[in-house]
């Protein structure tokens, strides 16, 4: 029998996407609320209880309110891509280039908390110069990023696209997360093996998909001998024999004049730059993926295919 796959919340955005990556496949039974429906408990409950794998798209009260409708229900494994559980200690993390074990933890797991947009990058630059012993306890690791629109969600869409909304957004870019407070922020100390929790600050660009996420660096704050090439051979190594994520040369990197945060939009892959100059004071690590690829509904279709 095909498996049986649920998505519940499947008329928001990440939702869409999803589907849209499981359309054509023919391994898969697809089950379905109508929209007029979605907010029919008793359906949903029914539906969730019906699934195999049930994919949750949703407020985070809202997936915990999810996951309690099949807690007695042994059968049903469950990715959920809010921030509810991200940092649960009994959830697998959905993020499977994160460690070499990561890919058998979530395809053995009954939970897995899909990773935000902006920590898959953070994290992927991070965490492999924290286990190469590059980046010291208590360093001040700072966070600067930029995403598409379509990360906000439907009420973010349309303020941006609908200039006669009463709260229409007309800036071409904008900060947020004034309060340095974001949500991101747990799950990016605990994944990314940080002691202290970093500084965030992510911001908004006037274009649907794509994301750049920056982790600058002091070399001297560094462990004695870091270099801009041992930087980039830890990533290289972290993410060796796999396709997912892809580390760019250093020479490749050094030719660029700027970056593209629309590169990879429709994509769910990921690519990482280090850039620099030989004997600089400062590194600057970079990621580049799209918001709603590999930054969310692109992984939970690999989370899902993993456990399946």
């Amino acid at each position: 029998m095909k498996p049986k796959i649920f998505i519940d919340g499947e008329h928001g955005t990440t939702g869409l996407q999803i589907r849209t990556r499981m359309a054509g496949r023919t391994d898969l039974e697809l089950l379905s609320i109508p929209e007029a429906e979605r907010r029919n408990a008793a359906m949903r409950e029914d539906l969730l209880n019906s699934a195999d794998i049930a994919i949750l798209c949703l407020p985070d009260d809202a997936s915990r309110e999810a996951v309690a409708m099949v807690a007695g229900n042994n059968r049903v494994r469950i990715i959920d891509t809010s921030t509810a559980h991200r940092v649960a200690p009994d959830w697998a993390y959905g993020f499977a280039e994160m460690d070499k074990a990561q890919p058998r933890k979530i395809r053995d797991a009954r939970h897995v908390a899909n990773p935000g947009c902006y920590p898959t990058g953070a994290i992927a630059l991070i965490r492999p110069l924290r286990q190469a012993g590059i980046l010291p306890d208590g360093y001040p690791v700072t966070v600067n990023a930029v995403s598409g629109y379509t990360g906000g969600g439907k009420q973010m869409i349309a303020q941006i696209e609908d200039d006669k909304s009463p709260d229409h957004i007309r800036a071409p870019h904008f900060l947020y997360g004034l309060t340095l407070k974001h949500k991101h922020v747990p799950e990016m100390k605990m994944h990314g093996l940080l002691e202290r929790a970093p500084v965030f600050s992510p911001s908004v660009g006037k274009f649907a998909q794509g994301m750049i996420v920056q982790v600058p660096l002091y070399v001297d704050d560094l462990a004695a001998g870091a270099t801009i090439e041992s930087i980039h051979r830890a990533l290289v190594d972290h993410y060796a024999g796999q396709s997912i994520v892809e580390v760019v040369p250093l020479e490749e990197s050094a030719k660029l004049a700027r970056i593209d945060a629309t590169e990879l939009a429709g994509k769910d892959t990921m690519k990482l730059f280090v850039f620099g100059t030989d004997g600089g004071a400062h590194v600057n690590m970079v990621a580049l993926l799209d918001n709603l690829g590999k930054g969310a509904s692109g992984a939970a279709v690999q989370n899902m295919d993993l456990m399946l």
